[in-house]
């Protein structure tokens, strides 16, 4: 699967689509896993800023989507705390003192560059020991190149 295929998924919404993305990357092994772990997390983060309205009784869709967001942050932190080392991902958790709300932060240092995810709580695993690259909006591009990457590592 090329970047370009990828991205549009990404941006898409179609479900049957990412379903199939996740599955090929979890096929991998570990780096997959991770990968597919890091594409879900952004979109999920990307989708609850838009979200509006909601459903009696079940709350705001985006009360409901950033729920899943810390869902697959915390997926993304237990999939790191197994596989980074042997990856040689470096990872871990920061704060953003800029941020009186959601100022936890989970950044993971790809090939492809530095990805962050802000969120309330804290999951499981190491202070970062680096800080943050000062990059904005490039998160989705790193991701997306990252699963391009380690899909392009499986032979036909």
């Amino acid at each position: 699967m090329k970047l370009a295929e990828i991205m549009e998924i990404y941006e898409g919404s179609n479900g049957d689509r990412t379903m199939q993305l996740y599955k090929a990357l979890e096929s991998i092994g570990p780096a997959g896993v991770v990968a597919m772990n890091l594409f879900r997390a952004c979109k999920n983060s990307a989708r609850a800023k838009k979200y509006r309205g909601g459903l009696p009784g079940k709350g705001s869709f985006r009360s409901m989507a950033y729920d899943r967001k810390v869902w697959a942050i915390n997926n993304l932190a237990t999939a790191l705390q197994e596989h980074a080392d042997s990856l040689k991902i470096q990872w871990g958790w920061g704060v953003d003192n800029a941020q009186s709300v959601h100022n936890i932060v989970l950044y993971v240092d790809l090939p492809s560059g530095q990805v962050s995810f802000h969120t309330a709580p804290r999951g499981t695993g190491p202070d970062y020991p680096g800080q943050w690259d000062g990059v904005r909006g490039m998160g989705p591009q790193r991701i997306c190149s990252f699963c391009a990457q380690i899909l392009s590592k499986v032979p036909a």
